[in-house]
């Protein structure tokens, strides 16, 4: 057996059913111990993410609205737009209703993440902020040993999934839709990461600040348009979604097991709640109380899976490519190609570039902070040479093993942090009773102010 078959057994291992099970499992614990937040709150969230006055006075390093665009940048990428194909490819239909199980509860996971985040967060040498699940681990839950384990998934995982096999990614779409050389795509890619990563989380902040609206916008356009120019089509693809994820006869053969494994797989992947990677950014975020950053980070699952990842899978359904001898990676492009043409694969080449782009200049910031935790931030510096240089590497290389090595890790990252997240989900509560308080005490002022 090569290596690469052992990292594949692995993979599998790791990815499996436990993994998932114990990832919304959590969600669905802390969805009940927070009083169903994510959904009693998110119109306030999405307006504090959203609102021009921002919190300028708290301790962080950069806004709410910053704080958010980095996580997505990090979160928003390929499994967007390969991983929702690979899902409906290998589970069908049903395939996206798991998803949106999945995200729902995800938000729960994901605003308990940035409330420990914050909470357990500390200033560096610099007077920046440094947090996540190495921070509450150790300083929460008193186990150092399992934040040093998570900021080694975590570091390593940062050059293969986020960062290799993006750049890699890129450099492959853009030679097979506009005949660009490879090793051109990885220098202009290289140069442009490196001018990001030198100013910090400052500098990526209001990258992506700006950076991730428009991409997003972009992508979200075009399937919008696709959607209104067939919109007879758009009835019967979500109610074949609804049905077909309690059968799973569409593509898996009454397989209900495999449509359920693919849309949790696939919705995880695609907006990583429970695998402890956004806190991070999170921790960042200028905010009174954690919950406040919580409820912002929460709306990150919602974008990411319930608005992006649903423009994809609707669209796939509705072109009904899934069922021929489409490939899963193919499945896309070709489905945008049947609508629009042309126009349609190269709106996805786009959209695959920008994505995975984002995705390297998110994770560049997760890398620098569990390599600061590991070996202290005076190797910050030689950490960004090295990543840097890696933008390269990915862009002409083959990756075949990397993207397993990256899997793996990325998989092993959740454990450690779910731990954190079971194990300190009262500090969560009290949290939550905080900024119920508060929001509770606005809203009374504010009847005040305007009677």
């Amino acid at each position: 057996m090569t290596f690469e078959d052992w990292i594949g057994k692995i993979s599998g291992w790791v990815w499996g059913p436990p993994l998932l099970i114990l990832l919304v499992g959590t969600g669905v614990y802390l969805t009940f111990r927070i009083g169903f937040l994510q959904m009693r709150l998110l119109p306030y969230s999405l307006k504090l993410a959203f609102t021009k006055n921002q919190d300028k006075q708290s301790e962080g390093d950069i806004s709410h609205f910053q704080a958010l665009m980095t996580a997505l940048a990090a979160t928003v990428g390929t499994g967007n737009i390969a991983g929702v194909a690979t899902a409906i490819f290998t589970g069908g239909p049903g395939a996206v209703f798991w998803m949106w199980i999945t995200a729902f509860f995800g938000m729960a996971t994901k605003y308990a993440e940035a409330v420990l985040a914050v909470k357990y967060r500390v200033e560096d040498k610099d007077g920046e902020m440094a947090g996540g699940p190495m921070y509450y681990l150790e300083r929460g839950l008193g186990q150092k040993w399992l934040g040093v384990l998570f900021a080694l998934f975590g570091a390593v995982a940062a050059f293969g999934i986020g960062n290799l096999v993006q750049s890699n990614s890129v450099a492959s779409v853009v030679q097979s839709t506009f005949s660009v050389p490879a090793w051109v795509t990885g220098l202009v890619l290289t140069i442009f990461t490196a001018l990001v990563l030198i100013g910090g989380i400052k500098s990526i902040g209001k990258v992506t600040a700006l950076f991730v609206p428009v991409m997003a916008g972009f992508y979200l356009l075009a399937g919008l348009i696709v959607m209104i120019m067939n919109f007879d089509l758009v009835p019967a693809a979500i109610a074949l979604i609804f049905t077909d994820a309690f059968t799973g006869e569409a593509v898996a053969g009454g397989a209900l097991g495999t449509v359920i494994r693919m849309g949790v797989a696939r919705g995880v992947f695609s907006n990583e709640a429970g695998l402890g990677s956004a806190p991070i950014a999170a921790a960042a975020a200028k905010t009174d109380l954690p919950g406040r950053q919580a409820l912002v980070s929460m709306t990150q699952v919602f974008i990411d899976t319930i608005v992006i990842c649903s423009i994809t899978g609707i669209t796939i359904v509705m072109g009904g490519l899934y069922t021929g001898d489409t490939t899963a990676a193919d499945l896309t492009s070709a489905t945008f190609g049947k609508f629009l043409g042309q126009t349609g694969s190269v709106i996805v080449a786009i959209g695959l570039l920008f994505f995975a782009s984002s995705t390297i200049i998110g994770w560049s910031y997760y890398g620098e902070k569990c390599f600061s935790y590991l070996f202290s931030k005076n190797v910050v510096f030689y950490y960004r040479i090295a990543f840097v240089a890696a933008v390269f590497v990915g862009a002409i290389s083959q990756l075949e093993i990397v993207w397993g090595v990256a899997d793996v890790m990325n998989g092993l990252m959740a454990f450690p942090n779910l731990i954190g997240l079971l194990g300190l989900s009262g500090v969560v509560v009290v949290e939550t009773r905080k900024i119920l308080n508060a929001i509770k005490e606005e809203k009374n002022e504010s009847n005040t102010y305007s009677a």
